[in-house]
C-alpha cells in the first residue's frame, strides 16, 4: 500500500472541490483545474478532506492511488499558491518579447519564433531575456517551460541558450573549445 495515497489532502477554506466519478474539479483564487483519474481509484470528499483508495488489488491500482492523491494535492496547492518557473535567455541579440497570448523569441534563427500561449498560464518577460511562467497546472507550467527551452537549449560551449534558472549543472555540461597544439 501507498504510504502517499493513505494520507488525506486537506482543502482550504477558499478552494471549492467538486468529484464526479474519476473527475476531480478544483477551483481557488489562482485558477481552475479539472483532472480524469483512472476508474481503479475511488475518490471520496467528507470534511474538508479527499481521501483516495485502490478500487481492486491489482499492482496498477496500487501505483495509481499514491499518484491520483499526490496529483489532487498538487491541484489544490495549484489553485491556493500556484507554480512558477524561471527562464533565462544567454546570448548576444537573443531576447524575448511578449505580444498579447504569443511570445516572440528571437533566438539566432533567420526567423523569430511564435508560441502562443495556452490559457491558464500567465508568461512575464523582463529586461527582454528573464521569463516568468505562472499558472495553477503544475503539469502546464512544466510543459510551457519545456517547450520554450526546447527551442535552443544550452549549448556546451559557450552557454547561448534556453536555460531554466536553478536547472543542475550537470544537465548543461559545459565543454573546453579547440586548443592549438
Amino acid at each position: 500500500m501507498s504510504r502517499i495515497g493513505k494520507q488525506p489532502v486537506l482543502i482550504p477554506e477558499k478552494v471549492k472541490v467538486d468529484i464526479k466519478d474519476w473527475t476531480v474539479h478544483v477551483e481557488g483564487p489562482k485558477g481552475k483545474v479539472t483532472k480524469t483519474f483512472a476508474p481503479v481509484v475511488k475518490i471520496v470528499m467528507a470534511d474538508k478532506k479527499i481521501t483516495v483508495a485502490p478500487t481492486e488489488d491489482s499492482r496498477f491500482a496500487k501505483a495509481m492511488y499514491g499518484t491520483a492523491r499526490s496529483i489532487i494535492a498538487s491541484m489544490v496547492k495549484g489553485v491556493t499558491i500556484g507554480y512558477l518557473k524561471e527562464l533565462e535567455i544567454q546570448g548576444v541579440g537573443f531576447k524575448a518579447i511578449l505580444k498579447g497570448k504569443q511570445l516572440d523569441l528571437a533566438l539566432g534563427f533567420s526567423h523569430t519564433i511564435l508560441m502562443d500561449i495556452p490559457d491558464g498560464i500567465k508568461v512575464t518577460v523582463t529586461e527582454g531575456t528573464k521569463l516568468k511562467v505562472e499558472g495553477a497546472d503544475k503539469q502546464m507550467v512544466g510543459a510551457v517551460t519545456a517547450e520554450i527551452r526546447s527551442y535552443y537549449p544550452p549549448e556546451p560551449y559557450k552557454g547561448k541558450g534556453v536555460r531554466i534558472v536553478g536547472e543542475h549543472a550537470e544537465r548543461v555540461r559545459r565543454k573546453e573549445g579547440k586548443t592549438v597544439a
